[in-house]
């Protein structure tokens, strides 16, 4: 068997010692970026006021009661202030796809008949301009009437009335995906009053666009 010269062997053992080295002086790979960590903010709702919501999870459990605070799912952090930037670029999407809450219009009459008060015809446009803004419109129309007159009087008249305003939006353009209209009569009053009282209040018309 022929026998490698001291100097072809010093020089092989130079060569693994120099790979060796270059291998140990290697950049590491860097680390991987840090994961989003999902959280719950706590929003004021459209009506007011905002409740709470606790959150358990394996950390620990955390209750955010304040409009705008927020904390971590798995409940290792105290709810703090969740900047109004942050909340826009993380729940975008989820605000856009949320349905448009409903809006109610209280609609005035005239004693003793289906004639609106001038305030409330001035209302009918915002009306439609409501419904024109939704992609699907249903529509609830429930007429109501003071106390003045017989029970079963007033249950007719709240019914005309509910009508006549259903008509007069629709001949304005409004365009329904379904509608309901309904009679109330003196069952259910805004104000409540006595007998044979002439509330101006309770001669209404309530219109729910959702």
């Amino acid at each position: 068997m022929k026998k490698e010269s001291p100097k072809r062997l010093r020089s092989a053992g130079l060569l693994v010692s120099a790979v060796a080295l270059l291998a140990g002086c290697a950049s590491p790979p860097p680390p991987p970026a840090p994961q989003p960590r999902s959280y719950v903010v706590l929003l004021e709702n459209p009506q007011g006021g905002t409740g709470q919501v606790t959150v358990k999870g394996s950390k620990g459990e955390q209750v955010v009661s304040q409009a705008g605070f927020g904390t971590v799912m798995d409940g290792s952090q105290a709810p703090a202030t969740v900047p109004k930037e942050k909340l826009a670029r993380d729940f975008a999407a989820a605000q856009a796809a949320r349905p448009a809450l409903p809006e109610k219009f209280l609609l005035y009459f005239e004693s003793g008949g289906t004639k609106l008060t001038a305030e409330s015809t001035a209302l009918l446009s915002k009306i439609l301009e409501v419904a024109g803004s939704r992609s699907s419109v249903d529509m609830s129309v429930i007429g109501h009437s003071d106390t003045v007159g017989k029970a079963d009087s007033n249950e007719s008249l709240s019914l005309n009335r509910a009508n006549s305003v259903a008509e007069m939006l629709k001949s304005r353009g409004l365009k329904l995906d379904a509608l309901t209209i309904e009679s109330h009569g003196e069952k259910n009053l805004l104000v409540p009053t006595p007998d044979e009282t002439p509330e101006p209040r309770n001669r209404r018309v309530e219109v729910s666009v959702r």
